[in-house]
């Protein structure tokens, strides 16, 4: 079945999206996350959280566009930004000529703001963990998590977790962005048909790779090397 609503790179992609339709391995994952979409009120979060819906300037950091926020899991959000770097960094062949380098230096910031964006978010958030784990927080007990080995192990297990399922709804984003009905000014814009193709190809065979073996990642350093892997296909 295909929505009326649902748009690609036609007829260049016509094979790739019917590719994606007909992969039951993919079907197994997206019920797996839209399953945990619909049940997990894990936290408050943006619900629309792309690289558009982010300012930022040398001082401060802001996010517009809150009107989808509600209560889901915390990957929902930290994938969705996730994935729409990776889209960037997949488009950036389209986009470069002579004039400009965004085959290599650009394309390489990209990928070092993915690092640092996730390793940053583990870092602030085991330290808010940490800061407040004596409180009144009912989930891990500090009575019964009281020693400091337990902890650590505990907090890495909820942080692979976590990335997991980031990579999952990222990688889930990524595809609806070339399949589906909403799509990205980074592939949009490129004028070439054919070079558009090129990029968004790659990006679909990445995406699919990371959301069926996204629990094989236990490090943020993982997801970019496969990345350049598919770039490097």
């Amino acid at each position: 079945m295909v929505s009326k609503y649902n748009r690609w790179n036609s007829p260049l992609l016509d094979k790739d999206a019917e590719a994606v339709r007909e992969d039951d391995g993919l079907k197994l994952e997206i019920g797996e996350l839209k399953s945990m979409f619909i049940e997990r009120a894990q936290a408050l979060i943006h619900g629309d959280l792309h690289t558009g819906s982010i300012m930022v300037t040398p001082d401060s950091t802001q996010v517009i566009d809150p009107e989808f926020a509600f209560y889901a899991p915390m990957g929902y959000d930290i994938g969705a930004f996730l994935g729409n770097l990776i889209l960037a960094y997949f488009a950036q062949d389209g986009h470069a000529d002579e004039a400009n380098d965004r085959k290599q230096a650009y394309k390489q910031w990209i990928l070092k703001t993915i690092e640092e964006s996730w390793n940053l978010f583990q870092q602030k958030f085991l330290g808010l963990w940490n800061k407040h784990k004596d409180g009144n927080g009912e989930a891990y007990l500090p009575a019964i998590y009281n020693n400091p080995e337990l902890l650590s192990v505990v907090q890495k297990k909820y942080m692979t977790g976590l990335l997991h399922d980031s990579l999952g709804f990222g990688s889930a984003k990524m595809i609806r962005r070339i399949v589906g009905i909403a799509h990205v000014e980074d592939f949009d814009s490129i004028e070439d048909a054919s070079k558009r193709a090129s990029c968004e190809c790659r990006a679909l065979d990445c995406g699919k790779a990371i959301l069926k073996g996204r629990r094989q990642f236990e490090s943020i350093e993982q997801v970019i090397a496969l990345v350049q892997s598919v770039t490097q296909d």
